[in-house]
């Protein structure tokens, strides 16, 4: 039987485990961290995603969760309108609604499709040798007890923004970038009158509201600011209230019931050019390891979950034999020109949400105006590309 060792329990991880379980795979994911339960944050999961976790029997589970109804759009930071859309007239062009809930929620659904025995916490793995047609993949895993090789016939690294594994892969210079950007994320409770939900565009400034459910709202946010900047005795609500505390209610309200300590703050990171391939040997990069995106789109987690799935379908292919490699230059080439195009399109509109001079700003707030003005589709359109993909092997 082959296997597999999955090195990140985050989404892309856990997907990619899930999905090679659900293929016939034996599976091994290490996690460095003591826990999967990330600390509160929320996540969108668009129409292609879900489309994606159907295939690991995680779709329905994730839509139960939706609490994201109504209307919704881009405002100003006084609450003016600059676009809106109809939440159903988006479910209705892609099949599915945008699902805003818990990272934690997902990360709990995911863990219960992997094998009992899959999962090892407190648990670094380390490449050591990619492999190739007829030898396995090489890994060093360090736990409280020492540290030992393991042979694989895949390694899906799924280790984040400042992947150790793409490193290894891919010597010389880091191909991760700052922005100039810093992001706060937070969930609190929602107000007792409801919200609609809304991305607030200011002066280099975005503030984005969401409902969740169980009468919860998730916050996020982004501004200028340099790079491992943190707010003046590690207070981040306070720095949030003095950048939005005079945007539109119910934006300062949602702050004042933040609880300080559960505010996440990490910068901004892009990259400029993408990689020229998302594999090497008997190894496979996934998600931020392959592809770190802005935030801009809410597509971070579903390219990852893409990737895993797409993963999985061309690894089996092969399975054992001399043929991996092989099955994974064709994940790189179905993975590659699709996430540099997300990619790019997230850092374009990241850059319309940084302009700060007055008329810039003015111009884009017009130009955005002007597309809603179109018609009710006209936005929606934009997310074709995006939302209509599906996954090998389902019909279009």
């Amino acid at each position: 039987m082959a296997h597999a060792i999955v090195i990140g329990g985050g989404i892309g991880g856990l997907t990619a485990a899930a999905a090679l379980h659900a293929h016939g795979w034996t599976v091994a994911l290490h996690e460095r961290a003591a826990s999967l339960e990330p600390v509160g944050s929320g996540l969108a999961i668009g129409p292609n995603a879900l489309r994606a976790l159907d295939t690991i029997g995680a779709g329905d589970p994730v839509r139960a969760l939706n609490a994201f109804q109504g209307e919704g759009g881009v405002r100003r930071a006084d609450g003016r309108w600059l676009s809106r859309t109809s939440i159903q007239t988006a479910a209705d062009r892609y099949g599915d609604p945008l699902v805003v809930t818990l990272r934690a929620a997902l990360v709990d659904l995911l863990a219960d499709r992997l094998p009992d025995g899959a999962l090892h916490l407190n648990s670094t793995a380390a490449l050591t040798d990619p492999g190739g047609a007829t030898t396995p993949a090489t890994v060093t895993v360090t736990t409280g007890s020492g540290a030992g090789e393991e042979t694989a016939d895949l390694v899906v690294a799924a280790d984040g923004i400042h992947s150790p594994t793409r490193t290894a892969l891919f010597p010389g210079r880091s191909p991760i970038r700052y922005t100039g950007l810093t992001a706060w994320r937070a969930v609190t409770r929602a107000p007792a009158g409801g919200f609609t939900p809304a991305e607030a565009w200011g002066r280099g400034t975005v503030f984005g509201i969401n409902p969740l459910a169980g009468g919860r709202a998730y916050l996020y946010a982004t501004a200028p600011a340099p790079e491992g900047a943190r707010a003046p005795d590690g207070d981040e609500r306070a720095e949030l209230l003095r950048l939005f505390g005079d945007w539109y209610d119910p934006v300062p309200a949602l702050l004042e019931a933040v609880d300080p300590g559960a505010v996440l703050r990490n910068d901004v990171h892009h990259m400029p050019r993408p990689l020229p391939a998302f594999h090497r040997g008997r190894v496979a990069l996934l998600g931020d390891a392959a592809h770190p995106m802005t935030p801009n789109l809410g597509q971070g987690a579903c390219q990852a979950i893409e990737d895993a799935v797409v993963l999985a379908h061309h690894a089996t292919q092969a399975a054992t034999g001399p043929g991996v490699p092989d099955a994974l230059a064709a994940y790189t080439a179905a993975r590659r020109r699709r996430t540099t195009r997300v990619m790019r399109r997230s850092r374009q509109i990241g850059r319309m949400t940084a302009l700060t001079g007055a008329v810039p700003v003015a111009v884009r707030d017009a130009a955005v105006r002007l597309a809603g003005l179109l018609g009710p589709n006209a936005l929606d359109r934009q997310g074709d590309m995006i939302f209509r993909w599906r996954p090998p092997g389902e019909p279009a």
